[in-house]
């Protein structure tokens, strides 16, 4: 089987992913993922693109932007002689922001909680008038 054979076009890999194929150009465009061309200019892409973009998908989902992700992608391609200590604090402040979103998510479901014992008990209570009121 040849190089070729074992590459995936565009529509396989968002099939794969659950990303867009418009996302995977502009992933591609931003220079977050890479692809070889046919003779016909179609992409192709390793197997392990699957990965990348589900690493992609994660990053974006968590708030990063292309441009911090693209900072951060030397780390993800080690060994790597683009690693700098400012890659390293880039990925310390969003570990930070990160840290932030999930206390705050924290709370947020604390308080829901809250909200939903109260609404419960409330529900109960006027079960328990209908019912007395039936007696």
């Amino acid at each position: 089987m040849s190089e070729a054979d074992q590459r995936m076009r565009i529509g396989e890999l968002s099939a794969r992913t659950g990303v867009s194929i418009r996302s995977l150009r502009y992933y591609e465009q931003r220079g977050l993922l890479t692809s070889t061309r046919t003779t016909g200019a179609q992409r192709l892409y390793p197997e392990d693109a699957v990965d990348r973009v589900r690493m992609l998908r994660r990053l974006f989902d968590a708030g990063l932007s292309s441009e911090t992700i693209a900072a951060l992608l030397p780390c993800v391609d080690t060994p790597s002689d683009d690693i700098t200590v400012e890659t390293l604090e880039v990925m310390r402040r969003e570990r930070e922001r990160i840290d932030a979103q999930i206390s705050a998510l924290l709370t947020t479901r604390d308080h829901l909680d809250a909200l939903m014992a109260g609404a419960a008990d409330h529900l109960a209570r006027q079960r328990d008038d209908a019912l007395a009121a039936t007696a």
